[in-house]
């Protein structure tokens, strides 16, 4: 036994390979083989010019984007109509050519390799787990205001207790954190959330503190968390079989100061769009009010991160998530996770500081625009006493400097046996030396490790 108290028995968890991997990177070569071919056998050497048509195009396009929302005015209305009219002149160039079909079936085949490849390199989310007893005091608070009214709907409170746990229904006003710490005062010997990820973020903080398992009824809007954990969101009575019995896990906690997070903690334009109080309300319009000022204007935060040794400043945007995302969209919609016992943070830095960087990101994702990376901490600096943070979506004021952490298999998580999310998730990149040598058979690096639970 370890010093958690849980069986150190060791698993061996697979990482990329196998049948299946091999079959898939060989499918990403093919296809990247084939979209570089097809252009080639449309227009031969003239297919060079054209990509860099196309690349251009894309550059344009995200010069439209960026003064379309760092200004206003006269300049917004140039920016969307630069960013509608670059991608339709380029294809209507293509179609004058005739290029256009070999175009989209060399792009098609583009997104094919680099999904292959990506899936070929998945490792395989297998967290250790054990068989859970029937707890003799389980505890669930119910926020009847999450996710348009869940809990009604699906009568979670009656079916709850009809499973023999004391439910508590969240009130205006209430203290989440002292309704937990109370309820294992009492003797609860499972906590259990139904409501959004801000609130089962506090009480994992309670129970993963108390060595009391955690439970998650997916009742909230987004439910990243449950997702995650490869919980049915849209049918929560499922998730109610990890209140009597189900599987333990283990999992990972993340911590900006002394806030708790479970999925990420957002610093920057974003966290200062959701103070905002019109957002809940017009999102869209808030957003296109705001980032002027935030991207460019008096207001624009001026954000710097060390992690590993790496120094990052000017960035407009950082996400720092409890374990790295599978792939990057934007820090309010990051993606997926792999897996949540990493013990590492995944860290997305946004720096375009004008037009000019903004078209580099475009014709180059590696420029230096995106910066992705992980790490065990991250420390986010800025140039004032206090900075606006949006911890699992939920906007917080914390005095700077700020360090993020990660507190590995801190929380025991019970989770229903049977749940639909135990596919792998897809890697953040497509690693193409990685790739070829799968194909080939050979050896990836990283193929087996030994987990200690």
């Amino acid at each position: 036994m370890d010093a958690r108290g849980t069986d150190t028995r060791r698993r061996r968890v697979r990482g990329p390979g196998g049948e299946g991997g091999t079959a898939l990177a060989r499918i990403a070569l093919l296809a990247l083989s084939a979209c570089v071919l097809v252009p080639l056998v449309a227009a031969g050497l003239r297919s060079v010019l054209w990509a860099l048509t196309g690349i251009a195009g894309l550059a344009l396009a995200a010069v439209g984007v960026w003064w379309a929302l760092a200004h206003t005015g006269v300049v917004r209305i140039v920016g969307t109509a630069l960013s509608v009219a670059a991608p339709v002149t380029v294809l209507a160039l293509y179609a004058t050519a005739g290029l256009l079909g070999p175009a989209l079936l060399s792009s098609g085949l583009l997104v094919l390799a680099v999904v292959a490849a990506r899936w070929a390199l998945a490792p395989a989310p297998t967290p250790y787990e054990e068989a859970a007893g029937t707890p003799c005091h389980p505890w669930v608070l119910m926020n009847r205001r999450s996710g348009g009214g869940k809990v009604d709907r699906f009568r979670l409170v009656d079916k709850a207790r009809a499973a023999g746990c004391r439910v508590h229904v969240l009130g205006p006003g209430q203290d989440v954190t002292a309704l937990a710490r109370q309820a294992v005062a009492d003797g609860a010997d499972l906590l259990g959330v139904a409501g959004g990820d801000g609130t089962q973020a506090l009480v994992a903080d309670v129970a993963a503190r108390h060595e009391v398992p955690f439970a998650v009824i997916p009742a909230g809007t987004r439910n990243h968390f449950a997702l995650d954990l490869g919980l049915d969101r849209d049918d929560p009575v499922a998730a109610l079989e990890a209140l009597t019995g189900g599987v333990e896990i283990r999992v990972d906690l993340g911590y900006a100061a002394d806030r708790v997070f479970v999925n990420n903690a957002s610093f920057g334009t974003y966290a200062a769009v959701v103070n905002d109080p019109a957002y809940r309300e017009a999102k869209a319009r808030t957003v296109l009010q705001t980032l002027p000022g935030l991207l460019t204007g008096d207001s624009a935060s001026a954000l710097r991160m060390t992690a590993n040794g790496r120094h990052i400043a000017g960035l407009q945007a950082l996400l720092v998530s409890n374990n790295p995302y599978g792939r990057a969209v934007d820090v309010s919609h990051p993606g997926r996770r792999g897996r949540l016992d990493t013990g590492l943070l995944g860290v997305a830095c946004v720096r375009v500081a004008g037009t000019a960087e903004a078209a580099r990101l475009a014709s180059r994702p590696h420029s230096g625009g995106l910066v992705r990376l992980t790490a065990d901490e991250v420390l986010v600096e800025t140039d004032t006493a206090t900075m606006p943070v949006g911890i699992d979506g939920e906007y917080v004021v914390l005095p700077c400097p700020v360090v993020c952490r990660s507190a590995p298999g801190a929380l025991r998580v019970r989770v229903p046996r049977h749940r639909p999310g135990g596919s792998r998730s897809p890697g953040p990149t497509a690693d193409w030396p990685r790739v070829a040598r799968l194909a080939l058979r050979r050896p990836v690096g990283g193929n087996e490790m030994e987990r200690h639970p």
